[in-house]
């Protein structure tokens, strides 16, 4: 497999990449949201994204708008995993927001950024540095005390949501283990990921249930111009999320994908306070909002060190974008 010449990501590269994914991110929960509360079959919105992600990928590639390569069977198989993770933690977080409120979603989401810091010493990463450690615990520290101001508890949905977690954060470490060691651009991995996702979730949805009737409701909520809008940008943003989340992770790493969906949930809750069904606000949220931004803030600025002092890093999304 031919790797493409690599390169140092610049400080400003990194950045866009971050901060595409945070507005990305933040726009794709209050969408998803939307969409559920109109039309429940979950599984198979998940379904229509990632067909839509594999046929513009596809198109570009054969009319040379991108540089992506053709399928390889060889790696295919090694990121299978990656898609299985990747549509188990999307198909669980939609479920999830069916019962769920998003400043609550996201509150249980805040926690990824810990459970991907362990994940990364258990597969091998080493220890992080004590500042990047305090300030992923202080970051934790505040999800939970927002979360005890308001949390109504529904067992099954914050069951559904914690498990979101689990499969989040397996996807990220290995996106970030694959970019780094075969070469591999965020268009790639996208494509890869949404095409091996079709049979499992075409699997998923007949026996759950969905199908047919999901595909009978879907053509008949079609007919309302406001449901086909949000449908459309669902798709279009389900786009827009995978590649600016492998972008982001690649270029960066899976500790900052987390990172930045942490900081863009402070956004997304003050937001889900007032926009598709609110909750009240009281003081832990927040104390805990409040505690959360400050480890933010200190996470950025123990990674920006830690990057001064190391190595360079490479990464094949530089070439991959320059065209």
């Amino acid at each position: 497999m031919e790797v493409q010449p690599e390169m140092e990501p610049t400080s400003s590269f990194s950045l866009i990449a971050a901060v595409s994914y945070g507005i990305a991110s933040m726009a794709m929960v209050f969408i998803n949201k939307a969409v559920i509360m109109q039309y429940p079959h979950s599984m198979t919105v998940l379904t229509l994204q990632q067909l839509a992600t594999s046929l513009l990928i596809h198109s570009g590639r054969r009319m040379g708008y991108t540089r992506a390569r053709g399928i390889d069977l060889a790696t295919a198989k090694k990121l299978l995993p990656v898609s299985i993770f990747y549509n188990a933690n999307v198909a669980f977080a939609l479920a999830s927001l069916k019962g769920v409120n998003i400043p609550m979603y996201i509150a249980i989401k805040r926690l990824t950024p810990l459970a991907v810091l362990i994940a990364g010493y258990l597969f091998g990463k080493g220890k992080p540095t004590t500042q990047v450690a305090l300030s992923v615990l202080l970051t934790a520290a505040g999800c939970v005390i927002a979360a005890l101001g308001d949390f109504s508890f529904d067992l099954f949905g914050y069951g559904l949501a914690l498990t979101s977690v689990f499969f989040q954060t397996m996807y990220l470490v290995l996106v970030e283990k694959s970019g780094a060691e075969d070469g591999l651009s965020s268009i790639e991995i996208m494509f890869y990921n949404s095409f091996l996702s079709l049979p499992f979730l075409s699997f998923l949805i007949v026996v759950t249930g969905e199908f047919p009737n999901s595909i009978s409701l879907l053509l008949a909520k079609c007919s309302y111009l406001p449901f086909l809008v949000i449908l459309v940008l669902s798709l279009v943003m389900g786009i827009v999320l995978n590649f600016t989340m492998f972008l982001c992770t690649i270029v960066n790493s899976a500790l900052t994908t987390t990172i930045v969906g942490v900081l863009k949930g402070v956004g997304s809750t003050t937001f889900g306070f007032v926009l598709l069904g609110g909750v009240e606000v009281h003081a832990l949220n927040v104390s805990g909002l409040v505690v959360n931004t400050a480890g933010g803030v200190w996470y950025s600025y123990a990674k920006y060190r830690q990057k001064r002092a190391k190595p360079a890093k490479t990464s094949s999304d530089l070439e991959a974008h320059k065209k």
